[in-house]
């Protein structure tokens, strides 16, 4: 399943998509109607549905499991995430016109530099298995981190600009404003960024961040590089479209940080317990493994995923539902003056 083949092709594939993608943003920029993005939505979660039950049929139903369990807390992280690009297309005044192109070549960016961080991930999980260790402890820190931060809405984010934002702008000479979309211009004899390449480099910089959690959550659900990989590509493939389906409703998702809560806590959980059950930590049983450490199969895995991300979206539709809390369309344009 893993041959060098199976890569090439998978990779040309979510190449193919992505340049299909970028052609139709770049052709006719525009703000994408609610209609227009569910219907890509639609696609892109059924173009993953239909390669998860291919793996049914090639590879059984063990890694398909896994490549849905991992699809789905992927995917649900991701519409956590979009609460900081509203802020971050907020904080530069991005035009509404121009946002498909910066959140596409945001999803280009993630997805390159979280094929880096898989194979890195990969290579130290398959050389210290205390890296196990590491990465458990590490998500359930992140999930009460996350829980601590539940129910906060979309406007008390808050975006630090990331180190690649603040050296661009001390080191690139940037227009005071946008160009028709342009991400580099000639005024004055000399060339100059616009404000949209910053703003790029903010959202891919900053999901990069996000997948210092997503990626240890997933290899708690598998310890294939090609799933971790494919469902990291499904789920930031339809980010862009996902952005425009849910900014309206971001802000009455107001318990979906304790339904990932308690995803992250719980893959942390059996991160620990895979790691006790193949124990070779000197300091820890003698370096044996704890025979009585129990493993929780990935189909367990993906009902607790489905029942913690279902059960915290449909709470916060109820709940905002009864005090008739909306989110007007330009609501996100409160309070940002500062000028990228």
């Amino acid at each position: 399943m893993e041959s060098t083949t199976v890569w090439l092709i998978t990779i040309l594939g979510v190449i193919a998509v992505v340049a299909f993608d970028f052609l139709v943003v770049v052709r006719r920029p525009h703000e994408p109607s609610f209609k227009e993005s569910v219907r890509w939505t639609i696609f892109y979660v059924g173009l993953a549905g239909l390669f998860g039950l291919g793996m049914l049929g090639w590879a059984g139903p063990q890694k398909a499991t896994e490549f849905f369990a991992g699809y789905v807390t992927e995917w649900s992280l991701s519409v956590d995430n979009l609460f900081v690009f509203l802020v971050i297309l907020a904080r530069f005044q991005v035009p509404p016109r121009y946002r498909q192109r910066v959140l596409l070549f945001g999803v280009v960016l993630a997805l390159v530099l979280r094929g880096l961080f898989i194979a890195a991930g990969a290579a130290a999980l398959h050389t210290f298995s205390w890296v196990f260790y590491l990465f458990g402890f590490f998500l359930l820190w992140t999930a009460v981190s996350v829980a601590r931060e539940g129910g906060a809405e979309e406007g008390e984010v808050e975006y630090k600009e990331t180190a690649a934002v603040r050296m661009a702008r001390r080191f690139l000479p940037a227009t005071d404003g946008y160009r028709n979309g342009s991400v580099i211009v000639k005024e004055g004899g000399r060339r100059l960024i616009t404000p949209l390449l910053l703003v790029m480099i903010a959202i891919g910089t900053t999901d990069v961040l996000f997948a210092l959690d997503s990626i240890p959550a997933i290899f708690g659900l598998t310890d294939d590089p090609y799933i971790v990989f494919t469902a990291n590509a499904f789920a930031l493939m339809g980010l862009r479209q996902l952005f425009f389906v849910v900014e309206g409703l971001l802000r009455r998702l107001i318990y979906l940080s304790y339904g990932l809560a308690v995803v992250l806590g719980f893959i942390g959980v059996k991160l620990l317990l895979s790691a006790l059950h193949e124990n070779s930590v000197p300091f820890i049983n003698g370096g044996q493994p704890v025979e009585w450490a129990p493993e929780i199969p990935t189909w367990a895995s993906l009902v607790v995923i489905l029942v913690a991300i279902g059960g915290a979206a449909l709470v916060s539709v109820i709940a905002s539902g009864r005090t008739g809390e909306t989110l007007p369309r330009e609501h996100h344009h409160h309070g940002e003056h500062e000028d990228a």
